[in-house]
């Protein structure tokens, strides 16, 4: 329940209608119980796999200055006269191999939804209707806009906002909090707010994250020669610049292998999704598989740490073309383990996080 003296919400139930305050005059606004809101954010997905949503959605992904952050005067005319007139088939055709069709949305949808279910189910159990569980996306819908939008109209006059990224990056984290404010400048009860850091190195995460490779072990009949840790890239320079994510990730693969007992050569950290044409953190992914078939390493996993939810760069980049380029290569067994998705351990781990972040605010 709320605690009475971190709030100026009447005590009423969670549950009650809205009301005027005491002592208002009779053309008041009603106003709703004071609630918390919890929004859960990932990175977004076209509303279909057709050339104008992908257009739509790559343009705002593109054009976003955290992601690209070259000068506009340069790489806006590139972008909208021969990037966005080649690549939404691409891309199109690259969503489509994974979509789900019986839903009619991209698989990212389909287990953001399913995470955000489970973790209302978890919060309920402790925090009743006090707290108000929904999820956004960074890019195309729902939007960021809308859900806070949504939360203020429900009585939540509180929110804790959570990208659902591990480690920090400022092409992911903080393009997603940036979002996050610009929303907040439309409301006028702006509401006090909390963000969720990077959680790469909480107990609970890293123990989903080896159950999942160890459930995945014992299903196989032959082990792998090495499991590897493949994180989405970002340009080089950006660790020089101060960007922590490199870190994070080596912390990752380095706690992981802690928590499996392995030695350091049987994991190693990789780096995919390389875009444009300056250096990006190596060594990347799609080259290192090749380079490991090369030297013998005839059987390999591959995980994505970095993702909350398997998606495009996780279903199609890892499961097609960095296997692709595995077995040309010479190997001869490549087994993608799944992110950790609605995994229970993964959504308890992420309901902990989230109850920390609420501290103080309800009890």
């Amino acid at each position: 329940m709320f605690d009475s003296k971190a709030t100026d919400a009447q005590p009423v139930s969670a549950r009650a209608e809205a009301t005027r305050p005491l002592h208002a005059p009779s053309d008041h606004p009603k106003i709703l119980p004071a609630k918390v809101g919890v929004l859960l954010a990932n990175l977004g997905t076209p509303d279909n796999y057709d050339y104008w949503s992908m257009r739509r959605y790559l343009n705002e992904f593109l054009s976003d200055k955290r992601v690209i952050d070259y000068s506009p005067w340069v790489w806006q005319p590139l972008l909208q006269l021969i990037i966005l007139t080649k690549r939404p088939f691409s891309s199109g055709e690259a969503y489509k191999s994974i979509w789900n069709h019986e839903a009619g949305e991209s698989p990212l949808m389909t287990i953001t939804k399913s995470q955000t279910a489970k973790i209302r189910a978890e919060l309920e159990k402790t925090y009743g209707d006090d707290v108000v569980v929904d999820f956004c996306m960074r890019y195309g819908t729902p939007s960021t806009r809308s859900k806070v939008r949504e939360l203020a109209e429900k009585g939540c006059r509180k929110i804790v906002f959570f990208p659902l990224y591990p480690q920090y990056a400022g092409a992911t984290t903080a393009t997603a909090n940036d979002q996050f404010f610009r929303a907040l400048m439309d409301e006028k009860w702006q509401p006090p707010v909390r963000t969720v850091p990077a959680y790469f190195d909480r107990p609970s995460y890293i123990k989903a994250l080896a159950g999942s490779v160890t459930r995945a072990y014992d299903e196989m009949e032959e082990k792998p020669d090495i499991l590897v840790c493949s994180y989405h890239g970002v340009p080089q320079r950006y660790l020089t610049e101060g960007d922590p994510y490199h870190c994070q990730c080596q912390k990752t693969t380095r706690l992981l292998k802690e928590e499996l007992g392995w030695d350091d050569d049987k994991i190693t950290t990789t780096f995919q999704s390389r875009f444009g044409p300056e250096e990006w953190l190596k060594p990347y992914t799609v080259e290192e598989v090749a380079r490991l078939a090369e030297q013998g390493k005839r059987k390999i996993a591959v995980i994505a740490p970095a993702f909350s939810a398997d998606c495009i760069e996780t279903l199609e980049e890892i499961n097609e073309e960095i296997r692709e380029s595995f077995e040309e290569a010479g190997g001869e067994k490549f087994t993608y383990i799944p992110c950790l998705n609605d995994d229970g351990a993964h959504v308890e781990a992420l309901a902990e996080v989230i109850s920390e972040n609420l501290k103080g605010w309800l009890r």
